[in-house]
């Protein structure tokens, strides 16, 4: 269920088959998390995790540009948070990084550019360690994927999924490190980004000898659309939970439908 905090609006569904559509919130045990930064910031965050057992793996969240809106709610990590639990067993941590604000509340601290943003990934991963949540995962989207360059090649990190990659200079210089890690990482890469396109994530990530490089035909940088949704959360599955069926896209169980409005 969702907290009052989390949504404007979430009825309640039960008892018939239903599309899994955008605002589908599916099962999962529900926490408010709040984590301290080695710098001393109070960080708001949410875990879910799977209702009826132990989850088998674990995604960290790492959200766009806090500058121009990026949040844990940005609409492809709720999304994440909303069915992956029930769909495939993933533990899903989501957090607003310093100075990011969501319906949960604000974090502590301003944007820095992806430098003290490393203090952030790392209170989530200290939560994950602490929690004992198993093989933890980070998917980075956009400036996410600048904050996980730069500092996601740690244990107990097991591997990386890099949403619509800029690839700029400080992550660049952070390549050969995860060169040499051997870490798996994948890059979706939509056609029409607007800041780095499939020809030029294949060139840049050539430094990661075994990135996997993936290009999805007509999906953006904000990945508009469901089945864009959809494909970017097979991909992640798979790569998390190799040989894991493709997702569902019905849930015959009860189910919340959120709505902005």
């Amino acid at each position: 269920m969702l907290g009052e905090a989390h949504a404007s609006s979430a009825e309640e569904v039960k008892g018939a088959v239903a599309e899994i559509s955008a605002g589908s919130i599916l099962p999962a045990h529900r926490e408010d998390l709040e984590l301290l930064t080695d710098d001393g910031l109070r960080l708001v965050g949410e875990l879910a995790t799977p209702i009826d057992g132990v989850p088998v793996a674990t995604i960290i969240c790492v959200h766009p540009l806090t500058t121009h809106g990026g949040m844990m709610d940005s609409h492809v990590l709720r999304k994440m948070a909303w069915r992956l639990p029930a769909l495939a067993g993933i533990a899903v941590l989501r957090f607003n990084m310093r100075g990011a604000v969501s319906a949960l509340g604000t974090s502590d601290g301003a944007y820095d550019e992806g430098r003290g943003e490393g203090f952030d990934l790392a209170a989530a991963l200290a939560e994950v360690q602490r929690r004992e949540l198993p093989d933890p995962w980070i998917v980075g989207w956009s400036f996410g994927t600048a904050v996980t360059l730069r500092h996601g090649n740690v244990d107990p990190v097991r591997g990386v999924v890099l949403l619509s990659p800029p690839l700029r200079g400080p992550e660049i210089e952070a390549l050969p490190s995860w060169a040499n890690s051997l870490r798996p990482m994948t890059c979706l890469i939509p056609e029409n980004d607007d800041y780095l396109k499939p020809d030029e994530a294949r060139a840049g990530f050539a430094a990661v000898p075994h990135a996997e490089v993936i290009a999805v035909e007509g999906a953006g940088h904000l990945w508009v659309g469901e089945r864009f949704v959809r494909l970017v959360l097979d991909e992640i599955v798979q790569r998390v939970l190799p040989g894991h069926a493709t997702l569902p896209t019905t849930w015959d169980g009860p189910m919340e439908k959120f709505s902005e409005f």
